[in-house]
Formats: structure tokens, sequence, C-alpha cells
């Protein structure tokens, strides 16, 4: 161990030697050939004891587990934020449909009390139609029937007329008929008494 700390103190010497054999620049500023510094670089991080390896390779390794642990929950966080945009949507849609829906069954229920409407309109108009022609029939039936019967009732009347006229001429004949017999039955007995006077 002490030979690694050794070897670690004589690397970062050499690295102090070659700063400070830089050339100045700006006072602040020193300009140190790259190869040699990466150099001394490479050996000082060889000479590294394994601890310190594994504790920088774990410090590494934490930082990319950090970096993929905050990509993995910007990709959650991105994805959550699309799955709730795609809900809202979703939502909004089944809104929309919910809020359509309504239109046409409420469209749907009013075109049916329009029909119903204008169905008990007609029907009514139907009725009110029936009733009047049913007036006019029984109107034009009943003066028909006037009609009918004024006209029985005239040729009642003329044949009532007939009967009394056939009557009188039928008294008149049989009255003709029994004078006429009388008479002729009169001048028989004249002509047989004549007869019988002659003899």
């Amino acid at each position: 161990m002490n030979s690694q700390q050794d070897v670690i103190y004589d690397l970062m010497g050499k690295l102090e030697d070659a700063l400070d054999k830089g050339l100045p620049l700006l006072g602040y500023y020193s300009v140190v050939k790259k190869d040699t510094v990466t150099d001394l670089l490479d050996r000082l991080y060889a000479a590294l004891p394994d601890e310190i390896k594994e504790a920088r390779a774990l410090l590494r390794r934490k930082d990319e587990l950090q970096y993929e642990a905050q990509q993995q929950a910007e990709r959650i966080v991105a994805d959550a934020q699309g799955e709730a945009n795609r809900l809202l949507s979703e939502s909004d849609i089944l809104r929309a449909v919910q809020k359509e829906a309504e239109k046409i069954k409420e469209q749907v229920i009013n075109d049916c009390e329009e029909i119903k409407r204008k169905a008990v309109d007609e029907a009514d108009a139907m009725r009110s139609q029936a009733y009047d022609d049913a007036a006019k029939i029984k109107d034009g039936a009943s003066a028909y029937a006037e009609q009918l019967l004024a006209n029985l009732e005239q040729n009642l009347a003329q044949m009532q007329e007939i009967v009394k006229n056939g009557q009188i001429t039928l008294e008149k004949r049989r009255m003709e008929s029994e004078q006429l017999g009388q008479s002729h039955y009169a001048n028989l007995q004249n002509e047989y008494a004549q007869d019988f006077n002659m003899r």
C-alpha cells in the first residue's frame, strides 16, 4: 500500500514539475505539453488502489444509473402525460359523442312528437270530415225519404181518386143497368101482354 502511495506522490510531483516548467501565459496560465500531462494522468490512474478504482467506477456507475433513472423517469412522465392527454382526448370525444347522442335523441323525440301531433290533427280532421259527410248523407237521405213519401202520398191520392172515380163509374153503370133491366122487363111484359091479348 505504501508503495502505491509513493508512486502516486511521485507522479503528482512530476505533474507539478511539468506545470512549473510550462510556458507562463498571462501570469495565471501555463502552457504544458498535452502528451506529458496525459501520460502522467494515465500513470496516476493506473497507480490508484483498486478500492479507489472501484469507488470511482461505482461513482461513474452511479452517475450512469442516475442518468438512466432520470431518462426513465422522464419517459415515464412523458408516457403518463401522453396517456393523460389521450384519456383527456378520449374523454372529450366521449363527451362530444354523448352530447351528439343527446342532441340526436332530443331531435328524434321532437320528430316523434311532431309526427304524433300531425297524426292527431289529421285524425281530428278526418273525424270532422266524416261527421260532416255523415251529416250530409243523413240530410240527403232525409230529403230523399221526404221526397219519396211526398211522391207516394201524391200517388196514393191519385190512386184514391182513380178508385173513387171507378166506384162512381161502376155505381152509375149498375144503376143504368138496373134501369135498363127494368125498362127492358117492362117492354117484354108489354109485348107478352099484347101477345096474350091478341090470342
